[in-house]
């Protein structure tokens, strides 16, 4: 269920752009391109993040088992990772494209397809949430009988509400400050993930000290977007 989600939030992503660059005058042509570029540096970054930083023992020990990504097991950290190298790299073969400026405008559809994601989690009963008393709980019968809390429909709600933030602050200026955008989507949504850890299953094979390995890996991608956001108002006020 999971690959449906994923390849329709791609798929939407990819027409969101496509609206973008014809408003802003751009040609849609390389957007093809960008799309392989993207889809390729998020399946190997998400794939290498979960073989490195959640079970490393296992694969390293099994590394046939690390290309049988239909098994399950991709981490939205090493997939940003990923997604940020793929731009990179397709940029260079357009220079005529600004990397902040893609950057800025990439946030958008990712933010709506990371909810696609996560809602095919979901349906997929996987990273499931911790048990919880409350009304609201959800059985997952694949795992368990216990009633647990939808973590994943709580981080497609939060990416949700992210991804109207960015495109209500671009249709209202076009986001003229570099890096800006970019910078808030990284802090909203790896800050939003800090949190959501707290009601999290652990997904590491290992134990980590007092915060979750998720947890640990998101602080980086938070600091970075403050420091985008920093650099966007330093060069505004030059």
């Amino acid at each position: 269920m999971v690959w449906p989600a994923v390849c329709g939030g791609f798929l939407l992503g990819y027409r969101l752009m496509q609206w973008i660059c014809v408003r802003e005058g751009f040609d849609t042509e390389p957007l093809d391109n960008l799309l392989l570029y993207i889809f390729a540096g998020a399946i190997i970054g998400a794939r290498l993040g979960h073989v490195i930083f959640y079970d490393p023992v296992f694969y390293f020990s099994h590394p046939l088992e690390i290309i049988k990504i239909w098994r399950g097991g991709l981490a939205s950290h090493g997939g940003t990772v990923g997604v940020i190298l793929a731009i990179w790299l397709f940029v260079r073969k357009h220079p005529q494209i600004e990397l902040l400026w893609l950057l800025d405008r990439l946030v958008v559809p990712t933010a709506l397809t990371a909810c696609f994601i996560r809602l095919g989690n979901f349906m997929n009963s996987e990273i499931v949430g911790l048990p919880t008393h409350g009304h609201w709980g959800v059985v997952f019968e694949r795992i368990d009988n216990l009633p647990r809390h939808p973590v994943q429909l709580y981080e497609a709600a939060s990416y949700l509400l992210i991804f109207i933030l960015l495109l209500t602050l671009y249709r209202r200026n076009g986001f003229p400050k570099r890096g800006f955008s970019f910078g808030i989507f990284m802090v909203l949504v790896f800050g939003s993930r800090f949190l959501l850890e707290y009601v999290k299953t652990p997904q590491a094979a290992y134990a980590a000290d007092l915060m979750s390995v998720g947890q640990w890996l998101s602080i980086p991608f938070v600091l970075l977007g403050g420091v985008f956001i920093w650099r966007s108002y330093r060069q505004q006020q030059r």
